[in-house]
């Protein structure tokens, strides 16, 4: 947590200063937020001195709390900017131009120099960068990145999604210069340094498409009937060194983002599909958990260490799935005796407490153009769990490892990966939601939580109810972050948990590499910065989930535009006071029907405990997990936004027509 700034007298008065992040309203108004402070500093537009949403800041006090008022203040400095980089259109004169920005709450316009106007047109779409920003100027000083273009309107709306969510599109020249600098092949003295592990049997299993192939997994069968199994991940943290420009981009950028037809990679291409993906056929350096197992999946012993591999073949989680389902394939062996392996693991994970929320990831086909014309919907099948049992398993042996060291008697600073016990009061509402449909949730302990929770969703499994009950079941759980505080991860029922898998992708994972190294070698250097670290990589991965939302949601539009008037078949997603959300069984696209529309059949209210709007005269529901036919009215690409409306009739029950029909007697007297 931010720590509070000593005051600093004027010769005025006293003044207090602190540190906080910006947050404006869409009235203009700003609240600065400072972690140690109850209520928010208020800071009127014309006080924040070009801070803009989002951006780091010193404050000063002007006015002190009166009463339970809050303190109002001006910025006196921006430390670091959230975002540098917008979007928006040109209106370009003859020695200079300006930006004017798409989105950005009270964002100027941005002032472009001749020498940076390159071939720009006015009316041109374009991505600038802010270069400079003085204290006398109130106008921003940018260049230009590039001229977007502005007849592609999907790929122009997936790069204004990345920017508004702050993620920069390039890599800066720097950044590129040093990745080009970086030698081709294996450094010399690197083999002398690892266990050499290219001779025994290793592999990857990854998605078809895949270029970042950052772990793979070997195999072999030991004299004493034992297993040594393998989990190898790329050694990112050997190429990209503290302090670098590239390490500062990648901390910066924090996570790779995935879009529906895109990756915005957190490291150069040059690094993540060529020097670090474990491509087969090729000796690559690797950070590798080793265990030694038995048949029951039993961890004899480990070793966390550096090491060389030579991946022997590159399989896709089809091809494995094949191999499990036919028992016939390339290490057919070696495969189905990890995968029996990892079932065990599976069943004790969940039998020790680890809730088991069934997945389901929907994916569009596109065209070359990058224009959806098709959904697919993938399980998670046993191929994908083989994977990430191994993974959990290092990632948590790795973290167990770490947990039990200490410095000077304290804990080794170390970003876990932690998920707290569920919100009390929504688990309350699921509850009396859930026993609706005769299934009990234990709410005694975390413990008797995950067990019923568990018990619930198996129950459920094949029941009409079993999306509803899974979907806000989901609802109730905390968000999982990266910290310092060791608290344990609640929805995989483990003590110590770390992600340590995937340094291609994640930032977090290249600090576990570096600080395991310095636990393997005893020379520790704790990071008094590591928890501010962890937050800004937790705040970057919920910024890379609402992008690649945002992102869903436009091509969902995009591809219902061609079904306007259409009928489909869905279940309500989610209920407000304001309508309902329907996702379509066969296309899987979300959109509202509003409660403005059902207003012409009958008058409605919201029932936040039966998760429902109801009819008042009909008694018509719309639940969460109800079945409903829809009809497609709107699909506006600029909000991103479907609207349906409801095909079928409003049905009265019983108790709403009896009340309806019934005669009300008045007493002697009583007027109207």
């Amino acid at each position: 947590m931010s720590k509070k700034r000593k005051e600093k007298k004027t010769s005025s008065s006293q003044k207090k200063r602190y540190r906080g992040i910006v947050e404006v309203t869409r009235s203009g108004m700003a609240f600065v937020i400072v972690p140690t402070l109850t209520k928010d500093i208020l800071v009127k537009q014309k006080n924040l001195n070009s801070a803009l949403d989002g951006d780091e800041v010193l404050v000063d006090v002007i006015k002190q709390a009166k009463n339970l008022g809050r303190m109002e203040g001006t910025v006196n400095e921006v430390i670091t900017r959230k975002k540098t980089e917008f979007t928006g259109t040109l209106q370009v004169n003859k020695n200079f131009a300006f930006l004017v920005p798409d989105k950005g709450n009270f964002m100027p316009d941005i002032y472009i120099p001749a020498n940076s106007l390159k071939d720009a047109k006015d009316g041109d779409k374009a991505l600038v960068k802010i270069v400079a920003w003085g204290e006398k100027s109130k106008k921003p000083v940018g260049e230009i990145i590039e001229i977007l273009d502005a007849s592609n309107a999907s790929d122009l709306a997936m790069k204004e999604i990345l920017v508004e969510s702050g993620f920069p599109l390039s890599f800066p020249d720097e950044v590129l210069e040093e990745t080009a600098q970086i030698p081709e092949g294996l450094p010399k003295g690197e083999v002398k340094k690892r266990k050499d592990c290219r001779k025994w049997l290793t592999f990857t299993i990854d998605p078809v498409d895949a270029k970042d192939f950052d772990d793979a997994i070997s195999f072999r069968k030991m004299r004493n009937g034992k297993f040594e199994i393998g989990v190898h991940i790329a050694d990112v943290s050997h190429y990209v060194l503290p302090g670098t420009a590239l390490d500062k981009e990648a901390e910066k950028r924090a996570t790779s983002v995935y879009l529906p037809d895109r990756v915005l990679p957190m490291l150069p291409e040059r690094i993540s599909n060529e020097l670090c993906s474990l491509r087969p056929h090729e000796d690559k350096l690797t950070f590798s958990a080793i265990f030694q197992m038995n048949e029951k999946a039993e961890v004899i012993n480990y070793w966390l260490g550096k090491t060389i591999i030579h991946s022997k073949h590159r399989f896709t989680y089809e091809d494995v799935q094949e191999i499990i389902e036919t028992g016939e394939g390339p290490y057919d062996n070696e495969v189905l005796t990890l995968n029996k392996i990892a079932r065990i693991l599976r069943k004790e994970r969940f039998d020790n407490g680890a809730i088991n929320f069934s997945s389901q990831e929907v994916r569009f086909q596109l065209d070359e153009t990058g224009k959806p014309i098709g959904i697919v919907v993938k399980e998670s099948k046993e191929s994908h769990q083989l994977i990430e049992e191994f993974m959990l398993l290092a990632n948590k042996t790795v973290a167990a490892h770490v947990a039990k060291i200490r410095v000077n008697k304290h804990p080794v600073p170390f970003p876990y990966r932690v998920h707290d016990t569920p919100d009390e009061e929504k688990l309350s509402i699921f509850s009396v939601f859930a026993r609706k449909f005769g299934y009990k949730l234990n709410l005694h302990s975390p413990e008797t939580i995950a067990t019923s929770f568990n018990e619930l969703l198996e129950a459920a499994r094949g029941n009409p109810e079993q999306h509803v009950l899974e979907t806000l079941g989901i609802r109730t759980m905390a968000k999982a972050e990266y910290t310092t505080d060791n608290i344990g991860h609640y929805g995989l029922g483990f003590e110590d948990y770390c992600h340590f898998t995937s340094p291609i992708r994640r930032y977090p994972d290249v600090l576990v590499h570096r600080i395991l190294e310095q636990c393997l070698e005893g020379d520790i250097h704790p990071d008094k910065t590591l928890e501010k670290r962890c937050r800004h990589s937790s705040e970057m991965e919920r910024k890379a989930m609402e992008a690649e939302r945002a992102a869903n949601k436009y091509k969902q539009v995009e591809y219902m535009q061609q079904f306007m008037g259409e009928s489909f078949l869905g279940v309500i997603s989610g209920v407000a006071s304001f309508g309902f959300w329907v996702e379509t069984v066969e296309t899987k696209c979300e959109g509202l029907v509003s409660i403005h529309n059902l207003m012409l059949k009958d008058e409605f209210k919201y029932n936040e405990s039966e998760y429902a709007i109801e009819g008042l005269n009909t008694g018509a529901r719309f639940r969460i997990g109800d079945k409903v036919t829809v009809k497609v009215v709107a699909a506006n690409l600029a909000k991103r936004q479907l609207d349906y409306d409801l095909v079928e009739e409003l049905k009265a029950t019983p108790k709403a027509a009896s009340r309806k029909n019934k005669t009300t007697k008045r007493k002697p007297g009583k007027k109207d």
